[in-house]
């Protein structure tokens, strides 16, 4: 049919210009689906429902991969960690105290407590499945309407996937597991199909976080 229409409209001077359209773009497309770890989904035509004027009919759901990795990074600490930690907090404790601040030392407790468990429990493992209606943590799902942006990250020695979310919580982070599927490539390969590719700015608490890192070693 397009083949029709441009000797139509231009005659064979468009094929002479343009010569004849290459198959290297299909078959470099196809041998990159056939090598990727994640199945892409099938084309399906849009189809008008015979019953609601102005909509179409559902697409259904495929699933394109499904993996098993920790819920959050996970990095083994040593006690020199949990000292300069310990030191932290009893000097802030002492400082807010004195200046008659009672309840946010209880926030500094709890905040130690919680900086102790994350780093003394080794996260457990969560089911992860993508498909072509948006991303699965175990029973929950994520349409693609509620996703922004979409980056990859190092945190505590560990490659992640980091997405936007429009909703609680904000954000959901993956842990890639080095050789196992899915690789980082095919990941953005599908979700800049859907999504943008791009690391927002840091917030005030990230930055604040990065600054005494820099400023106070914990290891």
């Amino acid at each position: 049919m397009l083949e029709k229409i441009k000797a139509a409209l231009f005659g064979n001077q468009v094929e002479e210009k343009l010569g004849p359209e290459p198959e290297s773009t299909a078959q470099t497309q196809a041998q990159a689906d056939q090598e990727s770890s994640v199945r892409m989904p099938g084309q399906f035509k849009m189809e008008k429902s015979r019953v609601a004027p102005g909509l179409y009919r559902p697409i259904p759901e495929e699933t394109l991969v499904e993996w098993n990795a920790p819920a959050r990074p996970f990095k083994k600490r040593k006690r020199q960690f949990f000292s300069t930690i310990i030191i932290i907090a009893i000097l802030v404790s002492l400082i807010l105290f004195f200046a008659g601040q009672v309840l946010p030392v209880a926030v500094v407790i709890s905040i130690v407590f919680l900086v102790y468990v994350t780093a003394v429990i080794p996260p457990q493992e969560v089911h992860y499945k993508l498909t072509n209606y948006g991303i699965y943590v175990e029973k929950e799902a994520f349409s693609w309407l509620v996703m922004g942006r979409f980056w990859f990250d190092d945190k505590a020695g560990q490659r992640v996937l980091e997405i936007e979310l429009y909703k609680f919580p904000g954000r959901l982070t993956f842990v890639l597991v080095e050789g196992q599927s899915p690789r980082e490539k095919d990941l953005e390969a599908v979700l800049s199909e859907v999504l943008i590719e791009e690391k927002p700015e840091l917030t005030t608490y990230e930055k604040a976080a990065d600054w005494l890192k820099e400023k106070v070693p914990l290891e």
